[in-house]
């Protein structure tokens, strides 16, 4: 195994590659290694989308996979088997979903799980959504924390504790209050997003920005818009409002938003830590959250 040492400090680059009920796709890298939180669109359009953003799929190093839903897992079994990339997933998930990809890839998630990725530490933790096993994650590097809260039905004290820790995050906002009960969807499904184990609204998405953010937040990623029930202007402006020193960004359902460094960073710095590296995965188990 190549054992390397860098003199510099990366800070972490996010992106979200795609988001929404179509197709969910997160980016975390530092300059030297990168994963993906979900696969939910083709192998092809998350290649093209990437390039476009000057990201490379050789710097991907894993795929943590949040549940079994298509939008988020569209792309996983061709993405996985082209790049020979391990797929991080829950038991529950791993059951729920009929995948292509050989066992020898396939690493099970636990609740309250670190896993290590080169110099990327990522902390798996059970959120509520109507799927079998889901978890959202918190990603660490360089002295930097990134959140990826989406599919959640409610802002559980475990997504008020990881929240307040991050410097970035995918936040999800996924309905208007109004907008959903005055459309066109069957009133089963109106409960069922609502219901607590559904998905977050503008109101449950701001109320958790405003009163339990970090200081250090700095970029957060509207995320998971709804494409009836949602309206991105009106939801960037609440946010807008509210925002402090905070950048909102809104991650969109046909476009990949641009690269976002964590500090003082630019995106030409993290192209020149672009190269081949090997690297080892290591696991580690909380016993409190």
């Amino acid at each position: 195994m190549l054992i390397f040492s860098l003199l510099c400090e990366m800070p972490l680059f996010i992106s979200s590659v795609a988001s929404g009920s179509n197709g969910n796709c997160y980016y975390i890298g530092n300059g030297r290694e990168a994963i993906l939180v979900d696969a939910g669109i083709s192998c092809r359009e998350t290649e093209k989308r990437m390039a476009r953003q000057g990201l490379s799929m050789q710097q991907v190093r894993a795929i943590f996979v949040s549940h079994e839903h298509t939008d988020h897992i569209k792309g996983l079994s061709v993405l996985a088997n082209k790049y020979q990339l391990p797929v991080f997933l829950s038991d529950g998930t791993r059951a729920a979903c009929r995948l292509a990809i050989p066992d020898r890839l396939l690493y099970p998630l636990a609740d309250l799980q670190t896993v290590t990725v080169g110099d990327l530490n990522i902390t798996s933790f059970r959120k509520y959504h109507d799927a079998a096993d889901p978890h959202s994650f918190l990603i660490s590097g360089d002295g930097y924390t990134v959140g990826v809260f989406t599919d959640i039905g409610r802002a559980c004290e475990r997504v008020v504790n990881y929240f307040g820790q991050c410097d970035a995050a995918f936040l999800e906002a996924n309905y208007d209050v109004g907008m959903l009960m005055q459309g066109r969807y069957p009133f089963f499904l109106k409960n069922r997003i609502r219901s607590g184990y559904g998905h977050l609204s503008n109101a449950e998405a701001l109320e958790l920005f405003v009163r339990y953010r970090s200081p250090k937040l700095s970029h957060l990623f509207l995320s998971h818009l709804s494409r009836d029930n949602n309206d991105p202007e009106l939801v960037y402006n609440l946010f807008n409002d509210h925002r402090g020193d905070t950048e909102i960004i809104i991650a969109g359902r046909y476009a990949e938003t641009g690269v976002y460094g964590l500090g003082e960073a630019e995106m030409s710095s993290y192209l020149l830590f672009e190269q081949e590296i090997s690297i080892s995965y290591t696991v580690s188990r909380h016993t409190s959250g």
